[in-house]
């Protein structure tokens, strides 16, 4: 059985303004082309489809035609919603569009929706479980103790009874403890969102999403297969691709990935911007065209630089100043700054500074209690 394993298209990304759709529509080609080749049995869209909860209507249309793209070649589509989707919006006619062998997780209800396909090695298990806080799954099991996002997984996929026989593979959209975030994901203060690799023991195969950089954790059947295209300044210079995923025999796992070439390269120019607007500096080079992120070396502000270098620059994807103030400023930060510590840590060290006593365990355990309502449900 052969998967192809893709997350976070984030479809309708803007950076300040400038669209990234039509990257985003000559990637999603690139993907078709490579499904075409490999013919895979099922394709996996492991949440983070749409970059906003609400998206643009050029993100769905695009999103449509991708959809089409794959049912053309009479391939399986699973899909869950991640942190950055609606999953009410997602799941919208889930159950005509699994009619057509496009299978969409529906909002979480306590259970996790299973899609069994068969080959000549027997049957393979897909589940599908959307983003998922620890808030959204405790009211499902009354009585347990759901109280970080570990215990929420591991509530979620342990109401599902693995059939040892057969290749079973989960599709999930989480922060796994190990793994390494590339900077452009969105993830809760402190470890909070964590969840331990453990909680997915049994499954032949995990379809994660979340993270930007493909990467395996805690051994290859956990993985992640990273973003389709850079979406930020720390990704460029690195290779996206597609996973392949290959389940044959029950514990012969083959995985591989195949390279893909943006439309446009990601590039960082420093300098004055009297130096950056010479002729001479741009001239004979591609960054005209390629997606620019620009740091400014100049004391002073220049006026809408960010308008004035799209001039010379149209695609141009953040602006920042690298000068005597921003040092400062950034020396100053890091001064005050302290190790990295949970939520509800660094509140104690603001407690005992003010107050010159550590917390009650009445007055911690409300903390501790606020602190989940708030990342917990509204993060």
């Amino acid at each position: 059985m052969k998967f192809l394993h893709l997350a976070d298209l984030h479809l309708g990304k803007r950076y300040n303004e400038l669209s990234l759709i039509d990257d985003q529509k000559y990637i999603l080609g690139k993907i078709l082309e490579i499904a075409e080749n490999e013919r895979p049995d099922g394709v996996i869209l492991a949440g983070d489809i749409y970059d906003k909860s609400v998206p643009s209507a050029e993100a769905v249309e695009l999103f449509d035609r991708f959809l089409c793209g794959l049912a053309a070649l009479k391939t399986q589509v699973f899909i869950v919603s991640g942190n950055h989707d609606s999953p009410e919006r997602l799941a919208f006619g889930e159950n005509f569009l699994g009619l057509g062998g496009v299978h969409v997780s529906p909002v979480y209800d306590g259970s996790l929706k299973c899609v069994t396909l068969t080959d000549e090695y027997g049957k393979v298990n897909v589940y599908l479980l959307p983003f998922v806080k620890p808030a959204m799954v405790r009211r499902f099991f009354e009585g347990e103790t759901i109280d970080n996002y570990t215990a929420a997984v591991k509530a979620a996929v342990g109401t599902v009874e693995l059939d040892g026989s057969a290749r079973n593979v989960l599709v999930a959209h989480q922060f796994v403890t190990g793994s390494k975030s590339s900077g452009s994901e969105e993830f809760n203060v402190g470890d909070i969102g964590n969840v331990d690799a453990g909680v997915f023991d049994g499954f032949d195969y995990v379809a994660l999403g979340h993270v930007h950089g493909a990467q395996n954790v805690a051994g290859e059947r956990v993985r992640y297969c990273g973003t389709p295209l850079v979406y930020s300044l720390s990704e460029a210079g690195g290779q996206k691709s597609v996973t392949v995923v290959e389940l044959n025999k029950k514990g012969d796992l083959k995985i591989r990935e195949i390279p893909l070439k943006p439309m446009r390269g990601v590039v960082e120019i420093r300098g004055a911007y009297a130096e950056l607007t010479k002729r001479a500096y741009y001239e004979n080079t591609t960054l005209q065209s390629d997606l620019v992120h620009v740091v400014l070396t100049d004391e002073e502000e220049v006026p809408d630089a960010l308008g004035k270098l799209r001039i010379i620059y149209p695609f141009v994807m953040s602006l920042r100043y690298d000068n005597t103030r921003t040092r400062e400023q950034a020396k100053l930060q890091l001064d005050d700054c302290v190790p990295a510590r949970t939520p509800f840590e660094l509140f104690s060290s603001l407690y005992k500074a003010q107050n010159n006593a550590d917390m009650s365990d009445e007055q911690a355990d409300l903390v501790r209690s606020l602190i989940e309502k708030v990342w917990g449900e509204e993060q």
